[in-house]
């Protein structure tokens, strides 16, 4: 499985970490903003989004048969069944991103996308919820 094979190689490499961004700034981002445009401080650029990286789950409707194997194997129970479509329901705000779901399906129905910029006050938010 794909997952063994990246978590052996995450095992023995040291963590690169990039500070999350946030959706809502607060009066002290904005204030540290004006410090960094005075010359104060510096600001360490973002990185590129590394390959394979498991942001956002993607979910192609079309191409579910609504086995509901990506419901058995999620560790966090992030995906449910909508019985009246024969379909699934993705809370991002649950997801651990480990991409079991995904390399479960037998109809590539889920993806990882690059999307990482997920943060929200609400968990139930339009664009924490997965359905299409």
């Amino acid at each position: 499985m794909e997952i063994v094979k990246v978590l052996l190689k995450q095992l023995f490499q040291t963590p690169a970490t990039n500070k999350f961004p946030t959706k809502y700034a607060p009066k002290s981002t904005i204030k540290f903003l004006d410090r960094i445009k005075k010359g104060e401080l510096k600001l360490i650029p973002p990185i590129a989004v590394p390959p394979k990286f498991r942001g956002k789950i993607s979910f192609n409707r079309e191409k579910c048969t609504g086995c509901q194997l990506c419901i058995k194997v999620c560790p966090t129970k992030a995906i449910e069944f909508i019985p009246e479509e024969k379909k699934v329901k993705i809370f991002v705000a649950r997801c651990c991103f480990c991409a079991q779901c995904n390399d479960i399906c037998p109809v590539d129905a889920l993806s990882m996308t690059d999307e990482f910029m997920l943060s929200s006050y609400d968990k139930y938010a339009d664009e924490l919820v997965v359905t299409k």
